[in-house]
């Protein structure tokens, strides 16, 4: 859940952001007579299996070359993917995705990406001087609490926090700004709790100034997938595959206690972020068999349903935007 998204659906003539506004990205590793693949890059932790995927060469092994492109935000990864801009997004399941299936977009969901399971790596956090007035999630009652953006699946993180205590979503007010705001709003009053993602959790705990209220409130629980464009992967099934079989190999390394110097390094190259907080930090788990978990995407829907944020009023049938074939292919 570290990247969720919320957007509206958005027609096909969406325009890429600017790029005097947008993230630098490294240079790409691309290898000759390979067919490129455009993804849309944020510098996020959850981006491992990508970043690992063209380091060691598993992309390139499988006949493709990953080209990622500086994005903005992920919901500007599924408006590009739409739009044909994108052949791959990686992006959480957010209400605005469930609209834009429902509206017709062309794209397909064929893997999952993270999950967590507690330390989760998205936990709840308080401002580290506010430790004596808040002591349990009970005390967070008509409080407020910071999420990335309405509509993500931050929500469902928070709602699952709050139920711990006995609590819902209506016993607070939810405040969405960006994950780098938040320890600064925690710590001069403006939020009195937060869903953080780390290693922002774990930068500013070196600061004092966070402290983790919860972080054992989600187990095995999978937000963000990995979607592909429709008409692109039908005119190009060998490079989908590819693709498939370069990130389930990256996955693979990724499993269990997998964060050591080479990958923190790895993930330090296109984050940013120094190698030594990298391995301290919570990590996010992968499936290294590429299921995609139906109950979950249909657990946010019905989520989403019932907070209102759903342009639809009947569930859709899940398992007719999700594309298992790839997976199972490139396992085979």
């Amino acid at each position: 859940c570290s990247i969720p998204t919320s957007m509206a659906p958005t027609s096909s003539s969406a325009s890429l952001p600017s790029e005097s506004t947008l993230p630098s990205s490294p240079s790409p590793v691309y290898t000759a007579n390979a067919t490129t693949i455009r993804l849309g890059y944020q510098p996020t932790v959850v981006f491992a299996p990508i970043y690992v995927g063209i380091e060691r060469g598993y992309f390139a092994e499988a006949g493709v070359n990953v080209a990622l492109e500086p994005i903005q935000a992920t919901q500007d990864a599924i408006v590009q993917l739409g739009a044909g801009n994108f052949e791959v997004a990686v992006a959480g399941a957010n209400a605005g995705v469930f609209n834009a299936l429902q509206r017709g977009l062309k794209f397909r969901i064929v893997a999952p990406v993270h999950s967590e399971k507690p330390p989760v790596s998205t936990p709840l956090v308080i401002s580290a001087k506010r430790t004596g007035e808040i002591k349990s999630i009970a005390d967070l009652k008509g409080k407020t609490i910071g999420i990335v953006a309405p509509g993500a699946a931050i929500e469902y993180w928070v709602a699952q926090a709050l139920a711990k205590d006995n609590l819902t979503i209506n016993d607070i007010t939810l405040k969405a700004m960006p994950f780098p705001n938040m320890p600064a709003a925690l710590e001069q009053g403006s939020l009195d709790a937060a869903v953080l993602t780390e290693p922002l959790v774990t930068i500013n705990k070196d600061k004092g100034l966070l402290a983790v209220l919860s972080d054992d409130f989600i187990n095995g629980f999978t937000a963000t997938y990995v979607f592909m464009n429709q008409d692109w992967m039908d005119k190009n099934p060998e490079a989908a595959l590819g693709f498939m079989k370069g990130y389930l190999h990256a996955t693979r390394d990724l499993q269990g206690n997998y964060m050591n110097a080479e990958i923190a390094a790895i993930i330090e190259k296109y984050t940013k972020v120094p190698a030594t907080v990298v391995q301290r930090a919570a990590t996010s788990q992968y499936s290294a068999d590429g299921t995609v978990p139906l109950q979950d995407l249909e657990a946010l829907q019905a989520f989403f349903m019932q907070r209102g944020l759903l342009t639809y009023k009947e569930p859709l049938d899940l398992k007719g935007f999700v594309d298992s074939k790839l997976a199972g292919e490139a396992m085979q």
